[in-house]
C-alpha cells in the first residue's frame, strides 16, 4: 500500500496521533454498501428463508487486527442487524459491536465511556449521511473515498481507497504511522 501518511496533512497526523479508539460503520464501509439477500424457497409453501450474505476485504482484516495487537480498541456502529457482522466481528476481535443503530450517538458515547476515552481520541469512518453526527464529534473523522459527498464536507480525512476495499486498513497504518509505531507493528500481524 501506498505510504498514505505521508500524503496526509500535518492537522490530520496530529489528529490521527491520538487516537486510542477507532469506530467505525459497516455496510459502505467496511463492505462495498451492496446488500446480499439470499432466499431459498421452501417446499412445504410455508415463507421461504432469507439469508444475508456479506464480502469483507482481508486488507481490512489484517489492519484491525493489528490495529487490536497496537492497543487500539476498535468498534462496528452500524443500523443494520447482521450475523454476518457478528461473526466477522468476533474473529477480528473488536471490541465494540451496535448492530440495529438508527441513530448511531448513543452507541458512540457508550462506546468511548466503556473504552475511557474522549472524543479527541476517537476515530470514526462512515460513508453516508446518518455518519454525519459522529464525524462532526469524532477527533479524527474519517470518510471512505466513495462517501456522500456531504460526509466528505465535515471529515478531516478522506480515505483514498472505496468501502470494502481497504479503506479501514488505510485508517489504521495512517493512525500507527502517524503513532510512530506502525515499524513495530509489522512483525507482530498474523495470519
Amino acid at each position: 500500500m501506498a505510504d498514505d501518511a505521508l500524503l496526509a496533512s500535518p492537522e490530520v497526523l496530529a489528529r490521527a496521533r491520538k487516537i486510542k479508539l477507532f469506530l467505525m460503520d459497516v455496510d459502505g464501509t467496511m463492505t462495498d454498501g451492496g446488500v446480499c439477500l439470499i432466499s431459498s424457497t421452501v417446499a412445504d409453501g410455508t415463507a421461504p428463508m432469507v439469508s444475508e450474505m456479506k464480502i469483507f476485504n482481508a486488507h481490512d482484516g489484517q489492519g484491525l487486527s493489528l490495529a487490536h495487537t497496537m492497543g487500539i480498541q476498535t468498534g462496528f456502529i452500524t443500523g443494520r442487524r447482521s450475523p454476518a457482522v457478528a461473526k466477522r466481528a468476533d474473529e477480528l476481535k473488536v471490541t465494540f459491536v451496535y448492530l440495529g443503530q438508527a441513530k448511531k450517538s448513543e452507541a458512540f458515547e457508550e462506546c468511548m465511556r466503556k473504552a475511557g476515552v474522549i472524543e479527541e481520541e476517537t476515530a470514526y469512518m462512515g460513508d453516508d449521511l446518518p455518519d454525519i453526527p459522529l464525524a462532526q464529534r469524532a477527533g479524527l473523522a474519517v470518510a471512505v473515498g466513495d462517501a456522500a459527498p456531504e460526509l466528505k464536507a465535515v471529515c478531516h480525512y478522506t480515505t483514498r481507497r472505496l468501502a470494502g476495499k481497504g479503506a479501514a486498513r488505510e485508517v489504521v497504518e495512517l493512525i500507527l504511522k502517524a503513532q510512530g509505531r506502525w515499524e513495530q507493528a509489522i512483525p507482530l500481524a498474523l495470519a
